[in-house]
């Protein structure tokens, strides 16, 4: 069965915006089903848009300022 974004649901979702993007935490249940932890990064290209990108690895500033972020998912997945 395919993908439907109509079954996808957002339980939560916070974003850390940066200099150079955003790192959204979010929690995800799709079609009733378990919930699921979803982390994000979106770059700012030249004229200021944000694209997605892969997330790769996290600067100790990022991780501090989405850990908080991360605990609260946690208890919402509860």
């Amino acid at each position: 069965m395919p993908y439907d974004s109509s079954l996808d649901e957002k339980i939560f979702s916070k974003s850390l915006d940066g200099a150079n993007g955003r790192i959204t935490v979010s929690v995800f249940s799709y079609n009733k089903g378990a919930k699921k932890l979803q982390i994000t990064r979106e770059n700012g290209d030249k004229e200021g848009n944000l694209r997605f990108t892969k997330l790769g690895r996290l600067s100790i500033e990022e991780i501090e300022g989405i850990l908080p972020f991360i605990q609260e998912a946690v208890q919402a997945m509860k």
